[in-house]
């Protein structure tokens, strides 16, 4: 049986303690690219191909602080060193979704949940690429996705206090989401692997 989200949510302050301002500084660092990338006019896919390797460094920043390490601003960067099977990977989650969301907002969030393990296999599993990273974290996440929701709508009363700091809170609160997001992944894997 899973853990309760409010146990998730425990395990992450936990794993943050001691890190929360570095892992500001990373989220920070991580905004200001993507922020920064976005804000250049038409470049359209390029952005794709310099963000999703980010984002895919900034959820291996957040997991190896859950497994105990200390916060590593390089490792943002991880994407870029194993770039053809991070880009393609993620170019491919990012179409399926954006398909999925053309049907109906629903089903593009049903997906959006269904490869959110995606990173974390990736990292975790460096010959996995492409679709079997992807129906790897479909398989973890089905009959889980509604969980991992509710996971991040226990976040919504965190969020509305980030508007009141100016938006400065988020660069805490990020974080702590991705840092749940990992915790969820490592109880997911061990019921795997109780099974």
């Amino acid at each position: 049986m899973l853990k309760l989200n409010s146990d998730l949510r425990a395990e992450a302050r936990v794993a943050l303690s001691g890190k929360w301002v570095m892992a500001a500084i990373a989220t920070l660092i991580y905004s200001a690219v993507v922020g920064g990338l976005s804000a250049i006019p038409v470049v359209g896919i390029l952005i794709c191909l310099l963000t999703l390797p980010i984002a895919y460094g900034y959820a291996v920043v957040i997991l190896n602080v859950f497994r105990g390490g200390e916060v590593n601003i390089g490792s943002l960067f991880d994407g870029f060193s194993d770039y053809g099977r991070i880009i393609g990977t993620k170019l491919l989650q990012a179409i399926y979704t954006f398909l999925w969301t053309l049907l109906l907002v629903i089903p593009g969030i049903i997906k959006f949940y269904s490869y959110n393990m995606t990173d974390f296999i990736l990292k975790d599993e460096p010959t996995l690429s492409n679709n079997a990273a992807i129906e790897k974290s479909m398989a973890m996440m089905d009959g889980n996705k509604m969980k991992l929701f509710l996971l991040d709508l226990s976040f919504i009363g965190w969020a509305i206090l980030c508007i009141f700091t100016f938006g400065i809170g988020y660069f805490f609160l990020q974080p702590y989401v991705q840092s749940a997001h990992a915790a969820f992944y490592e109880d997911l894997k061990a019921q795997i692997s109780e099974e």
